[in-house]
């Protein structure tokens, strides 16, 4: 059962590994996630948790994450959940599509997406700097 006053992550990603990279990440640093494979199903767990945030993949199988995230955006229940979009896509044009669906953050999966995903968190309030204390 998640504890009181622990942030929930939605992590929609088809990657088990990649999404088991991210879980891992993500509870290190005191969060507790849920999963979704693809859109369909992240749409439906975002409904059903309301977590505090959503990190996407962009491309994912049938209902992409921007789909995913236009949806979300105008529901009233979802609208309000941040999105953090992740992609290997390095494309100017996605960036900006991504930002125009109301993601928070738009981060490349690259050598620096960890660091760039952890200080958006921080950023967001949902995780602590590494150096503040208990």
């Amino acid at each position: 059962m998640p504890q009181k006053n622990v942030k929930t992550a939605l992590i929609v990603e088809d990657s088990p590994t990649q999404a088991m990279h991210l879980e891992q990440l993500l509870s290190m640093n005191g969060m507790n996630t849920v999963w979704a494979h693809d859109g369909e199903e992240g749409l439906h767990l975002a409904q059903m948790h309301i977590p505090d945030i959503i990190i996407s993949d962009i491309e994912l199988p049938g209902m992409n994450g921007m789909q995913m995230c236009k949806y979300l955006k105008t529901n009233r229940y979802t609208r309000a959940i941040p999105i953090i979009m992740l992609t290997h896509l390095d494309y100017r044009e996605t960036a900006k599509f991504g930002i125009k669906s109301e993601a928070i953050n738009y981060i490349p999966k690259d050598a620096f997406s960890d660091a760039v995903l952890l200080e958006t968190l921080r950023n967001q309030n949902l995780i602590r700097a590494a150096d503040e204390d208990e």
